[in-house]
Parts: C-alpha cells; sequence; structure tokens
C-alpha cells in the first residue's frame, strides 16, 4: 500500500516548536526483505522533531497545559525534572523558545554528547549515581522539589498526564491517518511509558482490534538507555498495566546488533531504543509470516543515533 506522507504545512514558523509533530513514516528493504509483501513495518521518524526526539512532543504539552492552567510564567519560571537525556533537551529547547530556566537531574552516564547538547543549551544540570540509572535520578529531584515547592515547577514527566496525552493528540491520530486506518499492530518501548501509553490508547478508540504491544529490556541489568525493566524500576505513574495486549523483553545485544545493521543495511543511523523496537517489530512480523497472516505493523523511533555515538558498540564487524 501506499502510505500518506508528512503534512507539508510547516514551511514557515513563527517558533520552533512550531515544528514538532507530523514526522513521516519510513519503511525498509534489506531487513525485511525475507517477509512476505502482505507483511509491512513502518517506523514513525521521531528525529525529524526539532529537538531531536519523540520526546518533544510530551514536554511541549506538559508545558503549554502548565501555562494554560497559570502554572507556570514566562521570564520567572525554572523548569525542574529528572531526565536520561531527551526530555531534558526538549525542555532546554521550548524553554529557551518560551523564556523558562531549566534544570535537570540525570545520571551521570549519560552520553556525553548529550550532556554537551544540554550545556550549550545552558541548562542547570545536576549528576546523580550512574549505578541508579533513572530511578536515582527521580529519586533526587523529587527530594529537591518537596524541599522547594515556590523555587520550581516540578514538571514531572512520569507522573504528568499532559505527558501521554500529547501522543494521544498528535502521535496515534498521525499513525492512523499515514496508514489510512490499516494498521494492526503498534509496538512502542516503556521508559516514561507516555509514548506506548497516549499513542495505544488513542490507535485503540479508533479500532480496537489494534494490537498493542510494549516493549523493554528482558533483565534490569541492560545497556538500553531510556528504556525501563518495569518490574524492577520506580514505575511510572502514567503506567497503565492494563493497555499492552503483550509485554516483549528484549536483550542488549541483539538491540546493538540491530542498530548496526540498521546503520549499515538501511541507511538508518538510529538510537538504542530504536533498534530495540525494531528487533520487537521484526519478532512480530516474523510470527505473522510463520502463521500465514497479513499485518501492518507501526513503531516509534524515538531518535537518532547522534547522541550515542560514543558507544563502543557502533565499531564491532558483524
Amino acid at each position: 500500500m501506499l502510505l500518506a506522507t508528512a503534512p507539508t504545512t510547516h514551511q514557515i514558523s513563527a517558533r520552533i516548536e512550531d515544528r514538532i509533530g507530523n514526522t513521516p513514516l519510513v519503511g525498509f528493504h534489506n531487513i525485511t526483505a525475507h517477509l512476505p509483501t502482505e507483511i509491512q513495518i513502518y517506523a514513525k521518524a521521531e528525529w525529524d522533531n526539532p529537538g531531536g526526539s519523540v520526546k518533544d512532543r510530551a514536554a511541549l504539552n506538559m508545558i503549554r497545559t502548565a501555562e494554560e492552567d497559570g502554572l507556570i510564567e514566562p521570564g520567572k519560571t525554572t523548569l525542574l525534572d529528572s531526565t536520561s537525556g531527551n526530555t531534558g533537551i526538549a525542555y532546554a529547547m521550548i524553554g529557551a523558545s518560551r523564556g523558562y530556566k531549566v534544570k535537570l537531574f540525570l545520571p551521570e552516564n549519560a552520553s556525553p554528547e548529550r550532556i554537551k547538547i544540554l550545556q550549550a543549551y545552558g541548562v542547570e544540570l545536576v549528576f546523580t549515581d550512574p549505578l541508579e540509572g533513572s530511578d536515582g535520578a527521580i529519586t533526587a529531584v523529587r527530594e529537591l522539589a518537596e524541599q522547594e515547592p515556590e523555587t520550581y515547577f516540578y514538571v514531572n514527566q512520569y507522573n504528568n498526564p499532559n505527558n501521554w496525552k500529547a501522543h494521544y493528540k498528535t502521535t496515534g491520530v498521525e499513525i492512523w491517518e499515514q496508514t489510512h486506518g490499516e494498521v494492526t499492530h503498534f509496538i512502542a518501548g516503556l521508559g516514561t511509558t507516555g509514548t506506548f501509553t497516549g499513542t495505544s490508547r488513542r490507535l485503540k478508540d479508533f479500532n480496537p482490534e489494534i494490537e498493542v504491544i510494549s516493549v523493554q529490556p528482558d533483565s534490569p541489568f541492560n545497556g538500553l538507555e531510556g528504556l525501563k525493566h518495569i518490574e524492577t524500576a520506580i514505575t511510572p505513574g502514567i503506567y497503565d498495566e492494563t493497555l499492552a495486549d503483550r509485554n516483549m523483553g528484549i536483550g542488549t545485544e541483539v538491540t546493538y546488533k540491530m542498530a548496526r545493521r540498521l546503520a549499515r543495511e538501511e541507511g538508518l543511523l538510529v538510537g538504542i531504543s530504536s533498534a530495540t523496537a525494531m528487533v520487537a517489530a521484526l519478532n512480530v512480523a516474523e510470527e505473522l509470516a510463520d502463521a500465514g497472516r497479513s499485518g501492518l505493523i507501526v513503531t516509534v523511533f524515538p531518535d537518532n543515533a547522534y547522541k550515542y555515538l560514543s558507544d563502543k558498540f557502533w565499531t564491532i564487524q558483524d
């Protein structure tokens, strides 16, 4: 089938955040060549957002809603949150555009590329124990937010419903329209869980028969930065455990290999969570092929690889 292309309505933008959303779907040729033609895989190219990731959507919706509710004011409010990187970059970009200072807690082992980007935006950074991962940053930022509630607006991406609502308003609608309502499966990784929750709810509203599949690391000790092993991590308040039709656990090494394959076989240099999503999508596609079924699988590629190129796994020759 011929998919709709992304709208071209943003040729002239008054503000950088006007370019958030309406990302294209990208297909695959070599990695999926073994699949029957009646099974297709597409991914939302979320690096097309101005901040470089899917997190632009949630950050903008959380900030705009707080403005509408009178909770924050440009030039006076400092935005506070924890992040593994991408949401922080989105806060920094939108904050600079709208007039907010930003203070972020993040693990000290966040990629040097993301740290440099945040520093370039002038964000105040507080580093937390790398062994505690994103959970350590969450715990630390909560303490500060409780101690100084008048000093900061704690955006609280893991518990803010306007995180998942961003995807209910935009991502789910875009996927439905771009596939002309023919999407059969939706797959997304679990971090804050906002992308999966909001998109899945919207797609289920359009068609309850769409199978929605959540993806997470297969172990609490993993190298899949940005994704949570839900069973052993601090569970986000916006997470709905009843929503997924199934959950898939994906390993670190198979993800790293997929990241290299996407770059070397498809020309798609994407991030770790994107590669994880592709592993899951390919697994589902092969299950459908074995069962003699057709399907149109859509997943989300949260970002490209430019913020992960210091990772050593890229240079391995398969």
